[in-house]
């Protein structure tokens, strides 16, 4: 029945589904999204307890972003043969030892300090928690223990910003930090007691990477991903200080609208599937369209609760649900090199993200909020036309086979 399948594939077709342990891989997903955004809704009073701009707390995004890039690119070479649960049970203590030192940060390189950790995790979980999954499953199973995972990604985007913010009122930015630590600790027992031994599998991932990206179709895709990212957070950032001091909303507004967005959001995930069936690249380029239309439509009607209300509605809707896309293009390109190709479109997401914060903070502190909208909308429209052109070599690419 599987003569067709290597021998280790054909034997885990049999085998039983560890469905705790991915449900612990979630959860761990989980606080590491919220771990990674909480700044966003706490850069006022970071910037206030430190004594710095709120351009200088949005790097606290960057610099988590700088270090998962880096971490991502060298954690096939640098894992080696350790057994994938040591490694995953240690990047969840490195998230418990940044959640802790960032509560307790005295000034701001102890903070920055504590957020180079967390993008260490970042970096190394989402290296190798796809393929980890798809080792936990059946092949059949596999998709379903993908929207697992992701669940926890997207659960995040819903509660980490309103959460973040709310707490931040209630306990201080620092206790809004260290409320992910148990969460952190409780996905630690959890991952401990349910994953099995993961010996490493021999592969040349690392190899393979950079390999990859010299592909047209790859570097193209790749591109429009680094590119929208980019304008995604150069804009995500900054909608506190944006939201405080334009539509002028006080702490308990603002809770309702981040929760907005993270609600509209988790809808987006939830039916992207039936978009995504009808046509990929429709998706792909039509998202960071509609985006770029949105961060005009902040800046021309930012003053009205009610419109910027709805408009960063659908901005969660359709942003939370783009990297649903994105890594659908990943299968469809690279269907036989998924672990090296994952480890690659890692490091350009976390290099956009470094790069939108830092740009979109740099031009808030300098022109305002204004100039850092509009650069998030000229980087969503070229995002588009890049996704244009990976369609098209697409394509080509399958017309060529065919032929």
């Amino acid at each position: 029945m599987h003569l067709d399948l290597p021998l280790e594939e054909a034997r885990s077709a049999h085998k039983p589904a560890a469905w705790g342990a991915v449900c612990a891989l979630s959860l761990g997903a989980f606080a590491l999204i919220a771990s990674e955004f909480m700044p966003v809704s706490l850069l006022t009073p970071i910037a206030a307890d430190l004594g710095i701009s709120e351009g200088q707390a949005g790097q606290a995004i960057a610099i988590s972003g700088a270090f998962a890039l880096v971490t991502s690119l060298l954690f096939p070479t640098l894992a080696g043969r350790i057994d994938r649960k040591r490694l995953l049970l240690g990047l969840t203590l490195l998230m418990i030892a940044s959640g802790t030192l960032v509560a307790l940060a005295p000034n701001y390189g102890v903070f920055m300090a504590g957020r180079a950790l967390i993008g260490v995790a970042i970096g190394g979980f989402w290296s190798m928690s796809a393929a980890i999954a798809m080792r936990l499953v059946p092949p059949h199973q596999v998709a379903r223990a993908l929207a697992i995972l992701n669940g926890g990604n997207a659960l995040a985007t819903v509660v980490a910003a309103p959460a973040g913010s709310y707490l931040g009122a209630l306990v201080g930015w620092r206790g809004a930090f260290f409320c992910v630590v148990p969460v952190a600790a409780l996905a630690l027992v959890w991952k401990f007691a349910s994953l099995p031994a993961l010996p490493a599998q021999h592969g040349g991932a690392s190899a393979n990477l950079f390999r990859l990206a010299r592909r047209p179709a790859v570097a193209l895709g790749l591109a429009a991903v680094s590119v929208f990212f980019m304008g995604q957070f150069a804009l995500f950032t900054y909608l506190r200080p944006f939201l405080e001091r334009v539509t002028q909303v006080d702490v308990s507004t603002l809770s309702f609208v981040l929760l907005l967005v993270g609600v509209a959001g988790f809808v987006g995930t939830s039916v992207i599937g039936g978009f995504l069936k009808q046509g990929l690249y429709r998706v792909l380029v039509g998202i960071p369209l509609l985006m770029a239309g949105i961060a005009g439509g902040l800046i021309a009607f930012g003053a009205s609760l009610p419109v910027t209300a709805v408009l960063l509605a659908a901005w969660g809707l359709v942003a939370t649900a783009a990297p649903v896309g994105w890594w659908m293009w990943l299968s469809t390109t690279l269907p036989h090199e998924a672990e090296a190709g994952g480890g690659l479109m890692v490091a350009v997401i976390q290099l956009a993200i470094m790069l939108g914060a830092t740009v979109g903070g740099f031009l808030f502190d300098l022109s305002g909020y204004r100039a850092t909208f509009g650069a998030s909308a000229g980087l969503l429209v070229l995002a588009a036309l890049l996704a244009v052109g990976a369609a098209r070599l697409s394509h080509l690419s399958i017309h060529k086979e065919s032929t």
